[in-house]
């Protein structure tokens, strides 16, 4: 039985090393030069992610940058003023020089907003009619000093409040379980400097998304069941959430584990 359960485990390990030395060799360094969609002219220190080798580079001051990828990887490019942009890797960008990767400044990809303000009248009593209602109801439960918010009124609403409180576990479990590749990169983004740069810089919680490949709502939602405070969740930088979400992945796998 011992002998079965070496034999498993030593295939696992084989598997696992295969896939990492298949993932390497394939890998090449990708050359390109990201510039301004309406100037053309190169952009300087943008922040280039491949989210599948979990690598990160900025460009320097012609915009160039060289990263580690592979055919069908996916870049993200970042950079303060302009629209993130997701760039899947091609053939010809080995193939040929001086690939370009044009990034369009925010004031040009924003759509038209229509504003409309509230016509108040400077009456309390008619000003607070006009407001719009919120429909999101909170439940309350006796014994627990706060309220829960699960969204519209209906049954499945109640039984989402009971099984955030009384089955913790269970949630994390769904979480972590909806990406769990994703999960395992975790400590591949903390070791990258250039991730973590990036990530000690900003506090929207749009790369983490790229690289979990999870939505904010979970990424709270984890972080709130791992018993971090609403302070910490909406202060903190990308990276200090980084560190809590692979800390509270580490917990999560020893505690599974027994």
């Amino acid at each position: 039985m011992k002998k079965i359960a070496v034999l498993i485990a030593l295939t696992l390990s084989f598997q696992g090393f295969c896939q990492e030395d298949e993932d390497t060799a394939t890998a090449q360094e990708l050359n390109a030069t990201v510039v301004n969609a309406q100037t053309d002219f190169p952009l300087e220190s943008v922040h280039v992610i491949n989210l599948n080798k979990v690598k990160g580079t900025i460009t320097d001051q012609n915009g160039k940058f060289s990263i580690p990828a592979s055919v069908n990887d996916t870049l993200y490019l970042t950079y303060l003023g302009f629209k993130p942009q997701k760039v899947r890797v091609t053939n010809d960008m080995f193939r040929f020089e001086n690939t370009k990767i044009a990034l369009t400044e925010l004031a040009y990809a924003l759509e038209e907003v229509v504003v409309r303000p509230y016509q108040l009248t400077g009456y309390l009593e008619i000003d607070v009619k006009n407001l719009p209602i919120n429909n999101a109801y909170q439940y309350s439960i006796s014994g627990l000093n706060r309220s829960y918010e699960a969204g519209s009124k209906n049954p499945s609403a109640v039984t989402k409040v009971l099984g955030a409180i009384l089955n913790p576990a269970d949630l994390l479990r769904n979480l972590f379980g909806k990406k769990p590749k994703q999960m395992r990169k975790l400590r591949q983004m903390k070791e990258d400097d250039d991730i973590r740069n990036l990530l000690a810089s900003k506090f929207d919680r749009e790369t983490l998304t790229e690289l979990l490949q999870l939505e904010k709502v979970d990424i709270e939602d984890i972080l709130n069941n791992c018993n971090y405070s609403k302070s910490f969740i909406q202060t903190a930088n990308d990276l200090q959430i980084l560190d809590a979400i692979s800390s509270c992945y580490e917990e999560y796998k020893v505690l599974n584990r027994k």
